[in-house]
């Protein structure tokens, strides 16, 4: 992918007549490399430890060409912050534990079986999907099990 990624962006840029700098394949080099989905305060002070004369606008400039460009997505959890994930051909959704705010993206073949199924029903065509799952993760469970472990009333159909 991260080739691929390259040449994606040395001809989006290439196209806006704008310039191909070291920095910003330093800046898709490291996001590819990290592989999780990242906001700019979390992702410039990783950048900052290798790089020193890597600025905070570079960076966010740098994500926010990433998703014009279709490398990257953004994607907002209703926590006021705006992530950037790369864009993979695997679909997924995302697991959001609420209590220590971890990130865990998942795969399921029932959800493709019910997207096809809502298709077919309703004659509608999807654009996108997102699935956002809030809870507790096992980690979170494990360590404070009745302070985390309350019931919301959700009962969970096999899909």
């Amino acid at each position: 992918m991260q080739r691929n990624a390259k040449e994606i962006l040395r001809r989006y840029l290439a196209e806006r007549g704008l310039k191909i700098t070291r920095q910003r394949y330093i800046i898709l080099e490291a996001f590819i490399e990290l592989g999780r989905h990242l906001h700019v305060d979390e992702f410039y002070p990783i950048l900052r430890a290798k790089y020193p004369k890597i600025g905070h606008a570079t960076v966010y400039r740098s994500l926010k060409l990433f998703a014009e460009s279709g490398i990257a997505r953004e994607i907002r959890f209703g926590d006021g912050l705006t992530r950037y994930e790369l864009v993979t051909e695997v679909r997924h959704n995302h697991l959001l534990c609420t209590a220590c705010g971890t990130i865990t993206e998942f795969e399921s073949a029932g959800l493709g079986q019910l997207e096809a199924s809502i298709v077919k029903d309703y004659g509608f065509k999807i654009q996108s999907l997102q699935i956002e799952l809030r809870g507790v993760c096992s980690q979170c469970l494990e360590s404070a099990p009745g302070a985390l472990a309350r019931d919301t009333g959700y009962q969970l159909a096999e899909l």
